[in-house]
């Protein structure tokens, strides 16, 4: 039987883009942007400044950012290395779409790609200043687009065996002329798998956008269907699953963050299912992924992982950067 042998987890922020230099000038995007405070409270940034309080500055020393920045490229260098040298047949990726592909209009709650390949395209139409567009345009091709290819029959596979268990999954064989696959999967394509190509199996979680976000004892529980849909799959390869995104953010939560930790060390199903749905929004959402993925891989041991609390602003935002290996 198909196994799955290896367990990734990572953040994917544009801060993993973009040089140390750059990160505390995110405070021009997050000053425009609509926040939320540790609570799950809508709050601006003008609010989280005066939340914060004037110690959040000891944050942004400089020494603290490059210190943090190089562990954080450490981590992606090792996620990276993993990947490629674990001799996957196939590797199932579970990301989010920020209405890079999917819109108001058809907006799936959880969605399987089961084409041949999927593209990923240039960088267009960015609007916002060149800093900000460089670290974006390395989620994507430099110049033409590109087909990276994705193992069809083990992901039409796992959508039967999903019916089978009852999650009405909606699906997908192609993207619309001119799209690509968004950051989330992106960032496994260009930035770890770095030229290395195994076929994948993207897999979509609505994280960001109400009404229909998957609970997240729904995402536990499709992980580990999609486990069991590859452990029925007859044949002898070995597959990967990686979760692209998270931890907290863009006001980062050291708190919230922590006890997802310590439920993915203590192997802990009901506490990453009793996480409060409040918690789960705008970037913090993303944590639904290791939800799903932690669902999958639940029978590995943990083999590494990093916190880094990657504050950009006075008012505390930025990214809970984590990266994690189960093997």
């Amino acid at each position: 039987m198909a196994r799955i042998v290896l367990g990734i987890g990572t953040s994917h922020t544009p801060m993993l883009n973009a040089p140390v230099a750059d990160w505390t000038r995110f405070i021009e995007r997050d000053r425009g942007r609509a926040h939320l405070d540790k609570a799950g409270n809508p709050v601006s940034y003008e609010e989280l400044e005066v939340l914060a309080g004037p110690a959040m500055r000891e944050q942004l020393d400089s020494g603290l950012l490059n210190q943090r920045h190089a562990e954080a490229m450490s981590q992606v260098d090792l996620l990276g290395e993993k990947l490629r040298s674990a001799k996957l047949d196939a590797l199932i990726v579970v990301g989010d779409d920020q209405k890079e592909l999917f819109q108001d209009n058809n907006m799936p709650s959880m969605l399987v790609y089961h084409g041949e390949s999927i593209r990923n395209v240039p960088l267009a139409n960015f609007s916002g200043p060149q800093w900000a567009a460089n670290a974006s345009a390395k989620y994507y091709e430099p110049s033409r687009p590109r087909d990276y290819p994705v193992d069809h029959r083990l992901a039409r596979h796992i959508i039967g065996h999903l019916v089978e268990s009852e999650f009405d999954i909606a699906i997908a064989d192609s993207l619309p002329d001119g799209y690509g696959e968004g950051h989330a999967f992106g960032f496994v394509h260009n930035r770890l798998l770095n030229g290395t190509l195994i076929p994948a199996i993207p897999v979509f979680l609505n994280t960001y956008y109400p009404p229909n976000q998957p609970t997240p004892r729904r995402c536990y529980r499709l992980g580990q269907a999609i486990r069991e849909a590859v452990e029925s799959f007859p044949s002898d390869a070995r597959v990967g699953v990686v979760a692209s995104g998270g931890l907290s953010h863009f006001t980062v939560n050291e708190e919230l963050d922590g006890k997802v930790i310590q439920a993915l060390r203590d192997k802990d199903a009901q506490a990453l299912e009793r996480i409060p749905r409040e918690l789960l929004n705008a970037g913090n959402s993303e944590i639904r992924n290791w939800i799903c993925m932690a669902g999958a891989i639940e029978a590995l041991p943990l083999l590494s992982l990093k916190y880094i609390p990657a504050y950009r602003t006075p008012a505390g935002t930025g990214t809970g950067l984590c990266f994690a290996v189960w093997e």
